[in-house]
């Protein structure tokens, strides 16, 4: 079983991963913990939270299960599907036999086909399973699991009831796309996952890029702070400012070259609109304001 880590033992811990959590989320991750519940975590696209996840499993050395949400998305993608080939195959090759013996032999464990939301609950030790945009599912798959983040059990009509082997770390993400319901957010703890502070931002480009200038770090945290404020169609994430910093690696300040920065933007910035809302003299300000 997984020890619970304290709210200081998992900001260590996920600091060593490349992770640099604020104090929030530490707390978030240790409650949900203490209490084996799932933890939804809430925020603008590109802010970690998958991340989180990712790193969590890391701290834990443990498997990280991941369900992809969309629209449509249903029970047999999400929780196991009978391998019905095998099924035919069997049945063709038992022809004569007594009908009940080979019902009963091919809706076994032997033809059933896990999914990721199986899979988690029968894993001896706790994996962590990322329901990853769950807003972008239907309203009806969100009700599905309500049992499954109330009892970490599910219903199987021909094998009867799963009790879960061990209790899954359990994050849930959304990019508010919809509202979800009130019975999903009480099943959960709840964090909201903001863009980082340029102090934290500085230290997670420091912490993933190890060559980078701390004095560039802290600048360029800085700048895409500023980035981010001005009237953009796609703000950039954590992602694209670790891309930008990477290809600024060398530079010690970035007034020292201002043609490199501006190359950089094609890691920063998503649409052309945003290109030219970011004109070289709108650059020369922001950089100018985050010296």
């Amino acid at each position: 079983m997984t020890a619970p880590l304290d709210r200081d033992a998992i900001a260590t811990r996920l600091a060593e991963t490349g992770y640099v959590p604020d104090r929030d989320l530490s707390v978030a991750l240790a409650l949900m913990q203490r209490l084996s519940r799932p933890l939804l975590l809430e925020g603008e696209a590109g802010v970690g939270k998958t991340e989180i996840a990712k790193a969590l499993a890391a701290i834990h050395d443990t498997r990280l299960i991941r369900l992809q949400c969309w629209e449509g998305l249903d029970r047999a993608a999400a929780l196991y599907e009978w391998n019905y080939q095998r099924q035919l195959l069997a049945i063709k090759a038992r022809e004569g036999h007594d009908a009940k013996v080979v019902e009963a032999e091919i809706f076994s464990e032997t033809y059933l086909l896990e999914r990721p939301l199986l899979a988690a609950i029968r894993q001896e030790k706790p994996p962590v399973l990322l329901i990853d945009e769950i807003d972008r599912a239907d309203e009806e798959f969100e009700a599905f699991l309500l049992e499954l983040l109330s009892d970490f059990q599910v219903s199987i009509p021909e094998l009867g009831t799963v009790q879960a082997t061990s209790v899954p770390h359990v994050i849930l993400t959304s990019n508010a796309t919809r509202e979800l319901s009130d019975a999903l957010r009480r099943r959960c703890l709840y964090h909201y996952v903001d863009y980082p502070e340029p102090d934290r931002e500085a230290r997670i480009l420091l912490a993933r890029l190890p060559g980078i200038d701390a004095a560039l770090a802290t600048q360029i945290a800085r700048f895409i702070a500023k980035v981010r404020r001005e009237d953009l169609a796609k703000v950039p994430g954590v992602a694209e400012s670790l891309d930008f910093a990477a290809s600024l690696v060398g530079l010690t300040d970035l007034r020292e070259d201002p043609d490199a920065v501006r190359d950089a933007l094609i890691a920063l910035l998503k649409t052309r609109e945003d290109r030219a809302r970011l004109a070289p003299e709108v650059v020369a300000r922001l950089v100018e304001g985050s010296a």
